[in-house]
């Protein structure tokens, strides 16, 4: 995790951007970002977990453990708008199946757009009280709706 300081602007940055450049040696350093996260088009179920050996072994090599267990790291430290997604992809991590690995790369296409962002938290003034903002909009689906 790198952290920058102003003191000057009372500011500081946290982001993980060499960090999720590694996550993404999972195959994904070149596929096109996309801007949602799990979105409509994902019904993971327990149904869709591994049925046969083959499938099975097909998956473990995959290392759907590892890419799940780094996406939950960067959801700690800096990305909490993954929070829901990782939670729905990590309840299949005992038996993963063919949709649920698609999911996962889901979330790293999403998480490739956003590697450069980061977290930004500053010092505001309200008279003598010090307010902390934090905004996030993970889910466009509701988006302008009432």
């Amino acid at each position: 995790m790198k952290i920058t300081r102003d003191i000057g602007s009372s500011r500081l940055w946290l982001y993980q951007k060499n960090y999720v450049i590694k996550v993404l040696g999972f195959n994904m350093t070149e596929v096109r970002p996309v801007i949602t996260l799990l979105t409509g088009h994902f019904k993971l179920s327990f149904k869709q977990c591994s049925q046969s050996l083959e499938e099975e072994n097909e998956i473990s090599r995959i290392l759907y453990i590892s890419a799940v267990g780094s996406l939950m790291y960067v959801m700690v430290c800096t990305r909490s708008d993954l929070a829901y997604a990782v939670n729905t992809i990590s309840r299949f991590m005992s038996n993963a199946g063919k949709q649920h690995w698609e999911a996962v790369k889901w979330v790293l296409r999403y998480l490739r757009g956003i590697a450069r962002l980061r977290i930004v938290f500053q010092r505001l003034k309200m008279g003598k009280l010090r307010v902390l903002q934090g905004y996030v909009d993970a889910d466009y689906r509701l988006c302008g709706r009432s």
